[in-house]
């Protein structure tokens, strides 16, 4: 993935917050012995987070909640609205009531904040302990601390990820590893900027209720981290910073920055202190790039092309017409048409070294990593063709892409029967991992995260609905996948012996099979999964 501090139409200078005035923050509470009135939490909280879920913390999440919820349900329902459209043939354009705003070249989006200001390799992972410390220490520049698509959201995995964040960013975050090997922050304190990614709008965090209803889980990460580390961040050098997830339109983010606003109000901390960076990884996103920046404005840092989703999303949301069929995954490049227009041992390394050098001689100012062992590789191409800190002088106005560009697949490739094992066994495993609690998986020599199963088990989906043929000739029908599963789920049986028992594969399977039947289309494998790794017994405080 690939970064843009700017786009064309991000024009609107705010000053950075160098100091601030520090009030008083909202008392901080450390006990849990009461709750605000109509909260609620449904599982215990460990003992290392009992900080972390203060009444005064809890107060601020389900103040911001009540405010923007009502809000965040419309907008999720305008999205089912805008999937109907879809499905019924309107499809996706540029807004005719927002051209203003496209042609507009008097507004300015934020100047890069402090931390933000060289971002030619960020690192990407969840949230678990070990890899924070590894992934600060790493040498990129930044790190996105992942509560998404690479953290399984458990209720452990995230109330201590958030102890891990406060921890992070008060430099106080060391671990020791089952075989006493022991982790630390850099004593040379040269660590990369902290960004965290919140889930996505559609997404509840159910075991705190709020009035009876499950909180966003948006709000939910995103005001828990802000109320705990909004300050300490300023004292570091940095600010409270956020990566904006999975957003099909412009309307949300402007809830987001509504949100950032009330946040930052309520503890007297300046407007455009809070940076967010939007990832476009839905289709219907690439369309609003310049509107989702102007509703961000002071608050905004810019663009990343979220490719893997990106290619999900257009599976997902074309779903309807054979014309959008994309063949096997390997086969769906950034050369492909609608993906170039809206822009991973030693073959791989050089794969990956082709990818950084295309991203910055097209104009990005930095790229995206998952693994430590990346950085440096990704590093020297960006130092070698970006001699500054970016290139937002680079205004790329010799391209000029149509809203057909945009939607054209034309992708060069079959859809083999391998092709259909490996997503099978891809999504397979990844589901099976996920539902033990881990959203990081090393799968085929690969990390991968959930955006790579949601285009495995959509691509399925797809094949099936529109009865494609394989190279081999072989027509994809319901039945066909259903025996190429059993098969799949039966070698992996073979492969784990006696151990298989333990596994979760069979459930993955159950939820899979009903994945690729081509019928109703699951928006996300962590919706249709989540009641499955909830905690059930109530907190008892």
């Amino acid at each position: 993935m690939s970064i843009l501090l700017a786009s064309a139409a991000a024009r609107r200078a705010v000053p950075a917050v160098a100091a601030v005035h520090r009030p008083l923050l909202l008392s901080a509470t450390r006990t849990m012995s009461s709750l605000p009135a109509g909260v609620q939490l449904v599982a215990p909280v460990p003992d290392q987070a009992k900080d972390i879920f203060s009444r005064d913390a809890l107060q601020f999440v389900a103040t911001l909640h009540r405010t923007f919820n009502p809000t965040r349900k419309t907008l999720l329902l305008k999205r089912q609205l805008r999937q109907q459209e879809l499905d019924a043939g309107k499809l996706p354009d540029f807004l005719p009531e927002t051209k203003a705003i496209r042609d507009d070249a008097t507004w300015r989006g934020a100047k890069p904040a402090p931390g933000l200001v060289d971002r030619r390799v960020e690192i990407t992972g969840p949230v678990d302990r070990k890899m924070v410390i590894n992934a600060l220490n790493a040498g990129a520049a930044t790190f996105m601390a992942d509560f998404e698509d690479s953290t399984a959201p458990t209720w452990e995995n995230v109330a201590l990820g958030m102890v891990n964040m406060r921890d992070a960013i008060h430099r106080q975050i060391a671990f020791t590893a089952p075989n006493g090997k022991q982790y630390k922050l850099r004593e040379d304190g040269k660590v990369a900027t902290l960004l965290v990614r919140p889930r996505g709008w559609h997404m509840d965090e159910k075991h705190l209720l709020i009035d009876g209803e499950p909180c966003s889980a948006s709000i939910f990460d995103f005001a828990l981290y802000f109320y705990h580390n909004a300050w300490k961040s300023i004292e570091i050098g940095q600010g409270p910073y956020f990566y904006l997830p999975k957003m099909e339109s412009h309307l949300e983010a402007r809830l987001w920055n509504d949100i950032f606003n009330q946040a930052q109000d309520t503890i007297g901390m300046p407007r455009g202190t809070i940076r967010g960076t939007v990832l476009i990884e839905t289709i219907l996103a690439a369309f609003e790039m310049d509107e989702i920046i102007y509703e961000l404005r002071e608050h905004s840092s810019g663009l990343n092309c979220g490719r893997w989703d990106y290619i999900f999303s257009y599976i997902k949301k074309m779903r309807a017409h054979p014309q959008f069929v994309l063949p096997q995954r390997g086969d769906v490049t950034m050369t492909t048409p609608f993906m170039d227009a809206y822009a991973a041992n030693d073959a791989a390394m050089a794969k990956v070294r082709a990818d950084k050098l295309r991203e910055v001689k097209a104009g990005h100012d930095g790229t995206w990593v998952a693994h430590p062992d990346l950085v440096k590789l990704a590093k020297a191409v960006f130092d070698e063709h970006m001699p500054g800190p970016h290139q937002m002088h680079i205004r790329r106005e010799d391209v000029v892409v149509s809203a057909a560009d945009l939607i054209n697949p034309a992708a060069q490739g079959s859809i083999s029967e391998q092709a259909i094992r490996t997503n099978l066994n891809v999504a397979l495993l990844y589901t099976e991992a996920w539902l033990r609690g881990s959203g990081c998986v090393p799968i085929h020599n690969l990390m991968e995260d959930a955006a790579t199963a949601e285009i495995s088990r959509s691509q399925l989906w797809q094949w099936v609905r529109h009865s494609v043929r394989t190279a081999e000739g072989t027509l994809v029908t319901p039945t066909y996948v259903n025996a190429l599963l059993d098969d799949e789920v039966a070698k992996l049986a073979a492969q784990y012996g006696a151990k298989f028992a333990q596994t979760k594969i069979p459930q993955a399977k159950v939820f899979l099979h009903a994945m690729v039947q081509g019928r109703e289309f699951p928006e996300f494998i962590t919706t249709m999964c989540y009641d499955s790794i909830t905690s059930t017994s109530k907190a008892r405080l």
